[in-house]
């Protein structure tokens, strides 16, 4: 059992970019766990709340988002995942969302992105990243474990829907998501994986996605999605968008990218969306933490196996 003190000082150290001890994340993911169980794969939640998009392990960034959004648990969030690879801080990042998350639950609702995998994290960084600050695997299987029990998806006050990717043909109504059993991992087809993996586009219809994974989905699609779940907005990440945010569809589909200079050399500024109470939209745009505000990731030395 973790305490508030604990888990106070634990938030203090990661928002300083330190690492727990591997002891402490294994008592943080099992705490977290039991929250997590709790919640719906169509988690409810209560404007006013403020919406954001990928972070990939860019934990400073992170930082600034908090500056410009509030601290958690003044200001209600909620974060459409991919918190994990590509950046440099990606153990720091998500443990540092995962403890505010075990302190204010209700404050803070993270749903799981396609980066939230076992074999993608092998791929791009998160696995490596945990390797190299702990000399083993095992804080990456205890974060790997808990993202099987992030919820898939989110409602704000029944009109606006959250999703890291987009919709899938196999699914037509909200309830369709309730009954699916999301505590696996990311499968490669199928509804759970079309939800973590599809982009919208400017076409008519379905159409193959070149991601080689969910589906491409049009404007027409949205709006019969929206109707027959009395919807006004879904709101996704998972595509890099230069401004920050980009509207589709007369307003009917927001993708809030939330990683400004993405992988430290794209460029492009970052967003959140702020839904008030009403469920108007403010954007806030930001851009990257300066580089005073930045520590120097630990170029640590090779894993023994490559010795």
């Amino acid at each position: 059992m973790v305490s508030v003190s604990e888990l106070d000082s634990q938030i203090e150290r990661l928002q300083r970019c330190e690492y727990l001890k591997e002891s402490e994340v294994k008592a943080l993911c099992d705490k977290a766990r039991e929250i997590l169980l709790d919640e719906s794969n169509v988690q409810r939640v209560d404007a006013p709340v403020t919406i954001c998009g990928d972070i990939h392990g860019q934990f400073y960034d992170l930082i600034e988002l908090f500056k410009v959004g509030g601290e958690c648990p003044y200001t209600n969030y909620l974060f459409l995942g991919d918190f994990v690879d590509r950046g440099y801080y990606s153990v720091e990042t998500f443990l540092v969302l995962l403890a505010l998350k075990v302190r204010y639950p209700d404050r803070i609702t993270l749903i799981r992105g396609n980066h939230e995998s076992r074999q993608i994290t092998q791929v791009y960084g998160f696995y490596d990243e945990c390797l190299r600050k702990y000399g083993n695997v095992n804080v990456w299987r205890y974060c790997t474990e808990i993202f099987d029990y992030l919820s898939l998806s989110a409602i704000i006050d029944d009109r606006v829907f959250c999703v890291h990717g987009g919709l899938s043909p196999a699914i037509s109504t909200l309830d369709q998501i309730r009954t699916l059993d999301r505590k696996q991992e990311v499968p490669h087809e199928g509804a759970m994986c079309d939800l973590m993996w599809s982009d919208p586009e400017d076409m008519e219809g379905w159409g193959l996605s070149p991601r080689g994974a969910g589906y491409l989905f049009g404007g027409d699609v949205v709006s019969k999605f929206n109707e027959t779940n009395g919807l006004s907005l879904i709101a996704r990440a998972h595509q890099l968008v230069m401004e920050g945010y980009k509207c589709m569809f007369d307003q009917s589909l927001v993708t809030v990218w939330s990683a400004p200079n993405y992988c430290y050399r794209c460029g492009n500024v970052a967003a959140i969306l702020e839904v008030s109470e009403k469920l108007d939209n403010h954007f806030k745009i930001f851009e990257a933490a300066p580089q005073e505000a930045r520590g120097v990731p630990s170029r640590s030395p090779s894993p023994d196996y490559f010795v």
